[in-house]
């Protein structure tokens, strides 16, 4: 066995990959750039080698660079985690050239499999189901035009060596082929330094499932079952479970078969994963094979209690598969949320900056019986930058059934505080709670179809709502009295904390009378009485209670009459008022936000890459207006209505804030 490995990674899986590595006593080297020098991984490492600048072409995905730190540290092999130079043939050679052992599959492999194009031709040719398409390399956006046209609209048009949402996108016209075609080939070069795109086929209500396949170099190749992922926004997976709740177990068998069919097609060994679209009738098509490590292995892993980077450190040190394909039962259910730091109320742009609060909920064996795992990379304090992929961690749990994972899910979600930044946690909380996903119903377009206007905040159930009224009805109760107490005496009486009290929460109005005793409260309804118990105290931001004989997680902020509280993605106010107060508070006038509409405001912090118009142009609706680049994704912006172009205040190269004025209209 390896003594010692170097991650040429970052971020959570780099931290992933030190734990196991730590587990079976390996001595593990980190590599980090400039933007990294306190990353978390860099801390867990047993050593660490700088490789140069913050953005990843200057660093991570320098082969070199990497060579250069395994000379240096003497590591024996190198796990590439995912992305980054995962599925770079010419950095697997490279090692192989130096005497270092590539923990992931032979660099043939990896040629045939990691590129998407020539993957397609050797399914088709050992006769697997493909989605139709252009296999050939594309020149420029006329040719993509003319693709599109001939294949048949919506199309996907994707980077031969992409991976993880980047360098994808849909188009569903001529202009958006055009378009997208550009900006896929941009960020198919800054993310994989290899812009080659193809065009396929978009098929409509699929459904997202993949094969997890480990190999070894003694002919042994097994499926680890699949991983349902059709949650996803702009082609990146957000939410993750295994098994599927739409598989059979024919199409579960002949899915993994296929899947090691092909993997043995190619020789492969190490772990890799098949992915297929799988329509309304089970059947499946192959669509690419990943040769690497999936970011959503942790939930394959519940449920099969397979270590798999641990096998994947075994197999590249010559060991064979410690197990057959029929000890790989199913068992329970594994659910995964990507946490993003993207801003789900600014239609999920990206958001950088310090992480002022960070604490995920406590891993291992829960009270209901389920696990909760967290796989990070970053920690309270530390940066999320610019220059990287946005997620902050994978938040997984596992329990016997679906709905008891999904529960213990919502319970995660909601001890989960983090501040300083956006985050998506709000939507995948959201998620958990909608109706079309507890009940399986799933595709790849269930987030554009749920939420075709953007994510805004839930809107909590009455049931839900009576609940958190009581609950903030009883806290608000503990805080009145925390407040008379340090405002002490008025002569020789001291002020009484009163049992009246209206609590305002979306929008509905609740009078309450409260009963207080040792051991809680009784909230009185005007059609009834709830119990709420907490240890809870003013100024803690998590509230961990039991009402009406349920557990209620709330993350409490203070507010002038009130609290703010966020829970199961929704986030609002709650005003606690004195009968008379709330009496007189229906007669204040509501404060209206500014009006920005004259300008275009950048959404997100970020690099301005290109002005699309000029000062006194027309432009209409829908049209392009600039171009801004954060964490190795483009985003244009356009125009939200017809208008003329007054002043710009932005030049590309230029570094903007949130809500910095790029251009004001007339």
């Amino acid at each position: 066995m390896f003594k010692k490995i170097l991650v040429a990674n970052r971020g959570e899986i780099a931290c992933r990959v030190i734990k196991t590595a730590r587990k079976m006593g390996i001595a593990t080297v980190a590599v980090y750039s400039d933007a990294d020098r306190n990353a978390l991984h860099v801390r867990m490492a047993d050593e660490a080698v700088f490789i140069g600048p913050a953005p990843a072409n200057q660093s991570y995905i320098v082969i070199d660079k990497i060579i250069e730190a395994v000379r240096q540290t003497g590591a024996e092999a190198v796990h590439p985690g995912y992305g980054f130079l995962s599925e770079n043939r010419k950095f697997a050679a490279a090692l192989e050239a130096e005497g270092v052992v590539f923990i992931g599959p032979p660099s043939g492999a990896i040629e045939a499999m990691g590129d998407k194009i020539t993957s397609k031709k050797i399914a088709q040719e050992a006769g697997v189901s493909t989605v139709p398409g252009y296999m050939g390399l594309i020149e420029d956006a006329d040719e993509a035009v003319k693709i599109s046209q001939q294949v048949g609209y919506p199309v996907m048009i994707k980077a031969s060596a992409g991976g993880g949402g980047k360098g994808m996108r849909i188009a569903w016209n001529d202009a958006e082929a055009r378009e997208g075609f550009q900006s896929s080939k941009n960020e198919a070069a800054s993310s994989f330094g290899d812009d080659r795109i193809f065009i396929e086929k978009f098929v409509t209500q699929p459904r997202h499932i993949e094969i997890q396949v480990l190999a070894d170099k003694h002919g042994n190749t097994l499926y680890l079952h699949e991983r349902e992922c059709s949650i996803q926004r702009r082609n990146q997976k957000v939410i993750e479970e295994a098994p599927s709740p739409f598989l059979d177990a024919d199409t579960r068998k002949a899915m993994g078969e296929q899947a090691c069919a092909l993997a043995r097609a190619v020789g492969y060994t190490s772990a890799g994963t098949v992915e297929f679209i799988v329509d309304g009738a089970r059947n499946f098509y192959f669509l690419e094979m990943n040769t690497r490590l999936q970011v959503e292995h942790p939930v394959t892993e519940l449920i099969t209690g397979v270590d798999i980077v641990e096998q994947m450190i075994r197999v590249a040190a010559g060991k064979a598969l410690p197990f057959k394909q029929s000890d790989l039962k199913i068992n329970g259910w594994a659910m995964e949320c990507r946490l993003y730091a993207e801003d789900p109320y600014r239609g999920f742009l990206p958001s950088i900056g310090r992480l002022t609060r960070y604490r995920p909920p406590v891993e291992g064996k829960t009270i209901g019986g389920g696990i909760v795992r967290n796989d990070t990379g970053v920690y309270e304090g530390g940066e999320i930058s610019m220059y990287y992929d946005p997620m902050i961690a994978k938040l997984c749990t596992w329990a016997p059934t679906r709905g008891e994972a999904i529960e213990e899910m919502r319970l995660a979600l909601d001890t989960f505080e983090v501040e300083g930044i956006g985050h998506n946690l709000p939507f995948v909380d959201a998620v958990m709670d909608h109706p079309r996903f507890i009940s399986g119903n799933i595709t790849t377009a269930f987030i554009a179809e749920e939420y075709p206007d953007g994510f805004i905040g839930a809107t909590l159930a009455p049931e839900l709502t009576r609940r958190i009224a009581a609950a903030c009805a009883a806290m608000n109760r503990v805080a009145e009295i925390r407040r008379t107490r340090i405002s002490g005496t008025l002569g020789n009486h001291e002020r009484r904390v009163g049992e009246d009290w209206v609590v305002l929460l979306q929008g509905v109005e609740y009078a309450v009378r409260i009963s207080a005793d040792h051991e809680g409260s009784t909230v009185h309804f005007t059609d009834g009485a709830v119990r709420v118990t907490s240890d809870w105290v003013p100024g803690r931001p998590l509230a961990r209670l039991m009402v009406d004989g349920k557990p209620l997680v709330l993350k409490v902020g203070k507010i002038p009459s009130g609290l703010r509280i966020r829970t199961r993605g929704a986030d609002f106010k709650v005003q606690v008022r004195t009968p008379r107060q709330a009496e007189l508070a229906r007669l204040m006038f509501e404060k209206l936000p500014p009006d920005t509409s004259r300008f275009l405001l950048c959404p997100m912090p970020g690099l301005i890459v290109k002005i699309s118009v000029e000062e006194g142009q027309e432009v209409h609706e829908g049209q392009a207006l600039a171009t801004v680049e954060a964490m190795k994704m483009e985003n244009i912006l356009k125009a939200e209505r017809k208008g003329v172009v007054k002043k710009i205040t932005a030049k590309p190269g230029a570094s903007l804030k949130v809500d910095e004025i790029i251009m004001e209209f007339e």
